[in-house]
């Protein structure tokens, strides 16, 4: 039995919930607006809390926030009207675990509150998608960020892939192409700060035959290779405008040409972004076109970084401790609490 917090303001909605989780064997506590539930929150723990995105005098990301400043390893999920799923998005960038849409599929929920309370007991340490390489951690904000990827994969939406360097935004690019209905096409990984400016247009979208000096035959892009599959661009802050402007024309209407041709292709690619960098911060100074971003903040997810979750550190180093045993034909050395310190 799970002690959950549930925050209603809608009297009908409150109660059904009250009622249902409380016949799921639970313990169920409520409130009906924004002063209430701080008050339950500082009245002592909980192991989950539901809280509604639209509150009276408040927002449930003030819910979600107060929930991780005293209790940060209690799972929060936010209740979200149809149609506002990005506000939910938002919310688990503050720190949420998931969320629901309204109208409540109790099933759902009642799947939903065991995994997250099953989880907060025992969280498994190593998420593999088929075909990808693992991602390792148990941290209550890498595992929320690993539940929108399972949300988005099964979709072709535009995915934002947002942290420090070293996050594993490649790990879940290729996660999300495995998971995917495209996962029996081509996964193309380009990265964009690699490339030299002038070379950053024909990379992506290729070049005819004469279409410069040296240009002996006709090149396929990379938007031409990920043809039914993924094509991941890795630090897309890094692009110049010129090219960001055709990248949103095929993220607009699937269109774009070769370097030196005439004729529109169409492109036929999911694309996952990906920066280190704030993007927000370079559309206010210029150098980022705000629509372009409009058009990959579809679905964004942050990923933590390791400082911010030093217990994944002993699973990350006997994961990759393990790797390298394995790939010399060796056991895996025993690491001693003197060797994590």
């Amino acid at each position: 039995m799970a002690r959950l917090l549930v925050v209603e303001d809608r009297e009908s909605l409150r109660r059904m919930l009250e009622r249902a989780l409380t016949g799921a064997g639970h313990d169920v506590v409520t409130a009906d607006d924004l002063p209430s539930a701080l008050e339950q929150l500082a009245g002592g723990p909980f192991d989950l809390v539901l809280t509604d995105l639209q509150l009276p005098s408040g927002s449930g990301i003030d819910v979600v926030a107060e929930s991780r400043r005293r209790h940060p390893e209690t799972p929060v999920v936010v209740l979200t009207a149809f149609g506002t799923v990005a506000a939910a998005v938002e919310a688990m960038k503050s720190g949420a675990a998931d969320f629901v849409e309204k109208p409540v599929d109790l099933d759902t929920l009642f799947t939903l509150v065991r995994g997250l309370t099953v989880e907060r007991a025992a969280p498994e340490p190593v998420f593999q998608a088929p075909g990808a390489p693992p991602i390792v951690g148990a941290h209550p904000r890498l595992k929320a960020a690993l539940r929108l990827l399972e949300r988005v994969a099964p979709t072709d939406s535009t995915v934002l892939l947002t942290g420090e360097s070293g996050t594993g935004k490649e790990l879940f690019a290729r996660a999300l192409h495995a998971l995917s209905p495209r996962a029996a096409g081509p996964f193309v990984a380009v990265n964009c700060a690699a490339i030299p400016e002038t070379l950053v247009e024909t990379e992506l979208f290729g070049h005819e035959k004469g279409a410069f000096t040296g240009a002996d035959r006709r090149r396929s892009g990379r938007f031409e290779m990920a043809r039914g599959g993924t094509l991941f661009l890795d630090e897309i802050g890094e692009l110049p405008l010129a090219v960001q402007a055709k990248v949103l024309r095929v993220l607009d209407d699937r269109g774009y040409e070769r370097v030196g041709g005439g004729e529109t292709l169409r492109a036929d690619a999911r694309v996952v972004a990906a920066t280190n960098r704030e993007l927000a911060a370079m559309v206010a100074a210029g150098t980022f076109r705000s629509d372009l971003l409009f058009r990959l903040e579809i679905f964004p997810i942050a990923l933590p970084s390791l400082a911010d979750r030093p217990g994944d550190l002993p699973l990350l180093v006997a994961h990759l401790a393990a790797g390298i045993a394995g790939r010399h034909g060796v056991a895996p050395p025993e690491l001693t609490a003197d060797a994590l310190a």
